[in-house]
């Protein structure tokens, strides 16, 4: 059941994800997290940050990871497959098909108008991770600051995201959260 279920997942978002990473990511929250329930958010955001510093595309990355955690090795080649297959089929017929239509202003327009479904997809995904930021030990003071701090990093200095994430995995290993022991010591002290 589970692998039935890994590669119907899988195949929705490999045959609605036009456009690749971007639209694929929503995608694979809606089945992973809301439909299966295979894992929660914050799992979902933790992948999804550590995917994307990796080399590849995410959707296989993702695909490949969530696989083997639901289902093992079979579970892993199971949604890698059902990932790719749609793709590879798609790009075969419909590039045959479109390359004799190609100059027609319909197939222009039907890829200029997925760009806007896209944009909102993402905004909300976007919004929930903030909103799940703000409400998270991190607060939303902080969750402002690593907003605007990435912004400025990523848009005007064009450091790389890979370079950021890096940076902010290192920076969350490194920090020291203080143990239940040192809690009731501090604790004390305040008294």
């Amino acid at each position: 059941m589970k692998q039935r279920d890994l590669f119907l997942a899988f195949f929705r978002v490999g045959i609605l994800g036009y456009g690749g990473g971007p639209s694929s990511i929503p995608l694979v929250h809606k089945e992973v997290v809301d439909k299966y329930k295979w894992m929660d958010s914050d799992e979902f955001g933790d992948i999804l940050a550590l995917g994307n510093a990796l080399p590849g595309p995410i959707a296989t990355k993702m695909a490949g990871y969530i696989g083997y955690r639901v289902g093992g090795v079979v579970g892993m080649i199971n949604a890698l497959a059902a990932t790719m297959v749609p793709t590879i089929v798609l790009m075969i017929f419909l590039l045959t098909a479109l390359n004799s239509f190609k100059d027609q202003p319909w197939v222009k327009g039907m890829a200029d108008a997925v760009v806007p479904v896209v944009a909102v997809m993402l905004a909300v995904l976007t919004w929930d991770f903030i909103k799940k930021s703000g409400k998270s030990k991190l607060g939303w003071a902080w969750t402002a600051v690593a907003l605007i701090a990435s912004l400025v990093l990523l848009q005007i200095l064009n450091v790389h995201p890979a370079i950021l994430i890096f940076i902010l995995l290192l920076g969350a290993l490194l920090k020291k959260d203080s143990s239940p022991s040192e809690q009731k010591q501090m604790g004390g002290e305040q008294k």
